[in-house]
């Protein structure tokens, strides 16, 4: 049992139609027809189709065209079509298969046929829309959720993102002190500060279109400008950046006001460049990822904040991807990190809120 569906009767012959209409609504689904070609693929640009039942020989438009159009709109990929035709040559039913069609039925049309295609055929498309909203919920995690969709018009057939070379700006951040902390706390303590941090840095990133790539413990790696092309991502990240600050002092007031330890800091790397975009794993798990120099060079940065009294690191190349004049974007000079030959031009990042973190210090030693 399928359900309800509408269904799409696309032929010129107005005897057929209505016969076949007829049987399609006694299978109990609701019928929208068509007498041409061109009338089918308006219906199919306007209206939501759950499968479609097409002539071949159609006026205007006939149903390879149908077909065509169908195939080469990406809203339209997981509409079974099945083609419905008098035509009985071998190459026209491999013709409207090699083009995307799902099945075929000949004229005149028996209703238990009619049943079996159209309960499989349905089926088949339930069980693709259920693993899209499996796919599109999990995605939603870690992508802001206005690019969601649009990200997921690039998947293949198997639902998988392709790799491809991306230009972005690549966020590292760790929480200073945390482990410390946690080792004399009770787990479920632990998990619950630790997801009232993740909860409030996650929010920040995807508010600025940054996609989560990991959790690496307290930890978190994003990635501005992938999956999707993001103007401004250096910009993007910088001000995640300053907006990560101001949530760290919201939630050491909350440990504070709870009376459980702190005040924490955090340390912070921004690098910008190029990186191979896309899901890496196994056939039994797949994850997102963004690999590169670029990437390590991001890592090294944040790891450099533990020797700078600095929470906020970027490189060069984010810095020049900035406006000509940020007013706390200092110099910090070149540094030869940790498994480069030469060395890269450091900045810091200065915004205001970094002077709470003084005052959370001194709190802390009151209390």
């Amino acid at each position: 049992m399928t359900g309800n569906a509408i269904v799409l009767v696309a032929d010129d012959d107005s005897v057929a139609r209505i016969l076949l209409s007829r049987l399609v609504e006694q299978e109990g689904h609701e019928v929208v027809t068509a007498a041409t070609g061109r009338e089918a693929c308006r219906i199919l640009s306007h209206q939501v189709i759950d499968i479609v039942l097409l002539d071949i020989e159609m006026p205007e438009m006939n149903g390879f065209e149908v077909l065509d159009f169908a195939r080469k709109d990406p809203r339209l990929g997981d509409v079974p079509i099945v083609v419905v035709s008098a035509l009985e040559d071998l190459d026209s039913v491999v013709r409207a298969i090699e083009m995307g069609a799902d099945d075929y039925l000949s004229k005149p049309v028996k209703r238990t046929l009619l049943h079996a295609r159209l309960n499989s055929s349905l089926s088949r498309k339930r069980l693709k829309d259920l693993e899209r909203h499996r796919v599109r919920d999990r995605f939603a995690r870690f992508v802001p959720e206005s690019v969601v969709d649009e990200m997921l018009t690039d998947l293949d057939a198997n639902l998988r993102l392709g790799g491809e070379r991306r230009f972005v700006t690549v966020m590292f951040s760790d929480l200073r002190g945390f482990t410390t902390w946690a080792e004399p706390r009770p787990p479920d303590l632990v998990i619950e500060v630790l997801n009232r941090y993740l909860g409030a840095m996650s929010d920040v990133i995807l508010d600025h279109g940054g996609t989560l790539v990991s959790y690496l413990g307290d930890g978190i790696m994003a990635v501005f400008g992938a999956p999707l092309e993001q103007a401004g991502h250096a910009d993007a990240a910088a001000a995640a950046a300053r907006t990560m600050l101001t949530a760290l002092s919201g939630f050491n007031d909350w440990l504070r006001d709870r009376g459980i330890g702190g005040p924490f800091r955090m340390g912070i790397g921004l690098n910008s460049g190029p990186v191979m975009s896309g899901t890496v794993g196994s056939e039994r798990r797949l994850e997102y990822a963004a690999v590169g120099d670029t990437t390590n060079t991001a890592s090294r940065l944040e790891q450099l904040t533990k020797q700078l009294d600095h929470d906020i690191l970027l490189a060069g190349s984010t810095r020049r991807l900035l406006p000509d004049s940020p007013n706390d974007v200092v110099p910090v000079g070149s540094v030869t990190l940790r498994g480069r030959v030469e060395p890269v031009e450091v900045f810091a990042l200065v915004p205001a809120v970094s002077g709470l973190r003084d005052s959370h210090r001194e709190r802390g030693a009151r209390s």
